[in-house]
């Protein structure tokens, strides 16, 4: 089920979405101070690229990655939060679209703390 879910996901939308945060992560990496943001869009391209079957753990960040979470947080996170929160209640109205809302609302949680995740 996992296999068809992900090719059903990449077809429709999830190869952009990969495409997107990559971008966004190479351009976040030009700058010497981006760099750490950009390493955390390239995480979750990474999920957004094949999402079924893989889970998030949030935690296990230290000092560092507690403030840059802060900044993640502050500048971008909530904004990304709130998108996945609001795609994925509306594909979860439907039955077919309740697995894909499932996986926005992964990426939302991600989306909020990204520095000391792991993606399994």
């Amino acid at each position: 089920m996992n296999l068809i879910g992900n090719i059903i996901w990449l077809i429709f939308g999830g190869l952009l979405g990969f495409i997107l945060w990559s971008i966004a992560g190479l351009i976040l990496c030009v700058t010497i101070i981006g760099i750490p943001f950009g390493m955390q869009c390239f995480k979750i391209a990474i999920l957004v690229l094949w999402p079924f079957g893989k889970e998030v753990e949030l935690g296990n960040f230290g000092a560092g990655g507690l403030l840059l979470n802060i900044l993640w947080l502050i500048l971008l996170g909530w904004e990304l939060a709130i998108t996945h929160l609001i795609i994925g209640a509306f594909l979860c109205v439907t039955i077919i679209g309740i697995p894909f809302g499932i996986q926005h609302f992964k990426f939302a949680q991600l989306s909020l703390l990204p520095f000391g995740a792991r993606i399994r």
